[in-house]
């Protein structure tokens, strides 16, 4: 689902979206790739759901396993994680931004049990997991020093366009002023210094805009296709909560965001 119109910077970014292709009036983006995905997998049925995110009704929900959620606004995802964790089945939830160089992916698979290796044995463990509200709800002091400058810088450009009425990414470093007094604004509410926040990350954040880089994207696709098999199968130890990338350092972090004494 993705009734956004096809444009030179999706195609420049999507390897879905053929070169070859030049005709794509009228198609959005999702009816695009489904031609592309269906070529690269033939056995599998590929569809497209006309209309918004936003008017996704609960019921619709029931039909997936998993749900995975891309540049969306904050409260479309917390909206779509709150219904995937009210269906009568468990839904696994996955929200992904790519900004520019960097990137975030968020995971919720409410209470998960699988099983992993260790040594000669296979173990079951059990993993409790916050839906996105509930992780940033936690106040930045709390969380331990060493936390990712990225998480951060994401939450506040997140709360601009919310409070702008911004759709994602549509911001630009011509932003920078207001953002800089939203930060100031957020860290003496959260308890933390500015300094953990570099006013350079964020010019990067906003200067980026819609632009998505294809290296980035491949990177966090193929840590979130790995995550959604591993929750599919019940294999392997699922990345809690959050992780982040950035070119910049070239390091995926995985950070737990959530209340420590709810867990």
């Amino acid at each position: 689902m993705d009734d956004t119109s096809v444009t030179a910077e999706a195609s420049s970014a999507n390897f879905l979206i053929l070169a070859e292709e030049s005709n794509h009036k009228g198609k959005s983006i999702a009816e695009v790739c489904r031609e592309s995905l269906r070529d690269f997998n033939p056995m599998v049925h590929v569809s497209v759901e006309k209309g918004s995110v936003k008017d996704l009704s609960a019921n619709f929900l029931d039909n997936f396993d998993a749900v995975v959620l891309g540049r969306a606004s904050v409260i479309v995802k917390k909206q779509v994680n709150e219904m995937c964790r009210k269906r009568p089945q468990r839904i696994a939830f996955y929200s992904v931004d790519c900004r520019g160089s960097c990137g975030e992916i968020f995971v919720d698979l409410q209470n998960h049990t699988y099983t992993q290796k260790n040594q000669e044995d296979v173990v079951a463990s059990q993993i409790c997991f916050p839906s996105l509200e509930e992780s940033m709800s936690v106040r930045w002091s709390s969380l331990p020093r060493k936390t990712t400058k990225l998480y951060f810088a994401l939450r506040i450009i997140e709360e601009f366009e919310q409070a702008e009425g911004r759709q994602p990414g549509h911001v630009s470093s011509a932003d920078l002023e207001s953002v800089l007094s939203l930060q100031k604004k957020l860290c003496e509410e959260q308890g933390l210094s500015e300094s953990r926040i570099p006013d350079i990350l964020l010019e990067r954040i906003l200067d980026a805009g819609t632009r998505e880089l294809p290296p980035v994207c491949a990177i966090l696709g193929g840590i979130l296709g790995q995550e959604v098999i591993k929750a599919m199968s019940c294999k392997g130890d699922p990345i809690k909560n959050f992780f982040f990338f950035d070119v910049m350092d070239g390091k995926g972090i995985i950070e737990d965001i959530s209340n420590q004494d709810k867990s």
